[in-house]
Order: structure tokens, then sequence, then C-alpha cells
């Protein structure tokens, strides 16, 4: 195992930021690797690339000690994240153009069939917010409020 590979697999409790990164990063992955499976749809990698990205901002709510509610929403997120002053690069506020593949995709026929440029989309704006939060919580945001280091 490489020392990535072992960082991800280090669990930590619930509570901690680190281990919805860790989530993250596991649905990040599903999302890269699944297209080079063969036979996967593109409605659930996309659905994979969402939830990457809404683990990563709950992380990083986490980190700030902010109650979110468990929605799918990414705007939802980033407005919480947003009135208790975190500023949002634009790349991340991409992130609200996914939110629908948190649920409708995961079902026959309610939406469109997901075209590659989609997926490659949805997977290109989910790497952008893991790798923002992962930044910010490594900043110690993560370390302060959860106690741990």
């Amino acid at each position: 195992m490489s020392p990535e590979s072992d960082r991800i697999h280090k669990r930590y409790p619930p509570d901690d930021p680190r281990e919805w990164l860790n989530r993250a990063r596991s649905n990040l992955a599903q999302a890269e690797k699944g297209a080079e499976i063969g036979g996967v749809y593109f409605e659930d990698l996309c659905f994979n690339a969402q939830q990457a990205a809404e683990k990563a901002l709950k992380a990083l709510l986490i980190a700030r000690q902010i109650e979110f509610p468990y929605v799918h929403d990414l705007v939802k997120l980033l407005e919480l994240l947003e009135g208790n002053g975190q500023k949002v690069p634009a790349a991340v506020r991409e992130a609200a153009r996914i939110t629908r593949y948190a649920v409708v995709t995961r079902y026959p026929g309610v939406l469109d069939l997901v075209t590659r440029r989609e997926y490659k989309e949805a997977l290109t704006i989910a790497t952008a917010v893991v790798h923002w939060a992962e930044e910010i919580i490594g900043q110690g945001i993560g370390e302060e409020s959860t106690g741990k280091s």
C-alpha cells in the first residue's frame, strides 16, 4: 500500500472532518476509476462525483463547527459556508451544477442519459471541491475544531 492509500484507509470518528474527507476521496476514486471498468453508467459515476463534493463540503462544515442538514443540495451547503465567513472560489461554486446527480440519476428514466462530456465536467467539479476542502482542512481548521492532530 502506498502512503496515499494508507491515509485514505485510516479511520476517524464520524465527527472528525478527516473521516468525511476520506469518504469524499473514496467517492471521487469511484467516479474516476469507474469509467475504466466498462459497463458502468455515466449517471452512476456522476452520482459518486456529486457525493464526493457533498462529503467534502460537509467536512468543511464540521471543521468550522457549523451545523448542517443532511441534504444533497450543494448550493445549500455552500451558502452555509459563505454565511459563516468562508470565501468560496468560482470553481467550487460550480458544484451547484452537479447537485442534480444526487438523486435523479440513480433511477432509470428520470433524467436523460448522461454523456461522457457531462461526466467529465462533473468529475472536474467534484475534484475541485475535494481538493479545496483538503487544502483548507490541511491548514489546520479540522485539527483545531476537533481537538485532534
